[in-house]
């Protein structure tokens, strides 16, 4: 059965290009959401195997996201995603529980590479 996968991000660009790299690689993407809110809100309903969190969003971060989907699962799967590559951000979001983190702009497989070892 494919991975069910929620992606998170506030640029619809950029859920598209990460919907077309994980699609093509046999992965499901069961929802998308645009704020961290919204994520918090799929992750409820749509119980996915993970999610790709964008960390800079209008509403609530990707982190303060991160951080409430953790509390209701402490066993969530969550590849933060930026363009930032800041120290502190990737570090913030590595102890919020982060599984792992991907730059933008995306290579195919640094994403898949992320997801596979992830998943395990």
């Amino acid at each position: 059965m494919a991975n069910r996968i929620l992606i998170v991000d506030d640029a619809a660009f950029m859920r598209m290009m990460i919907r077309d790299i994980l699609t093509k690689n046999g992965y499901e993407v069961v929802g998308e959401a645009q704020d961290g809110a919204q994520a918090i809100e799929k992750f409820k309903e749509l119980s996915p195997d993970l999610i790709t969190m964008d960390i800079t969003m209008p509403e609530m971060d990707g982190i303060a996201a991160l951080k409430e989907i953790r509390k209701m699962d402490a066993g969530a799967k969550v590849i933060m995603c930026s363009a930032m590559g800041q120290q502190a951000m990737v570090i913030d979001a590595i102890q919020a529980g982060a599984k792992d983190f991907i730059v933008k702009p995306f290579q195919a497989d640094r994403v898949i590479e992320a997801i596979k070892k992830t998943l395990g």
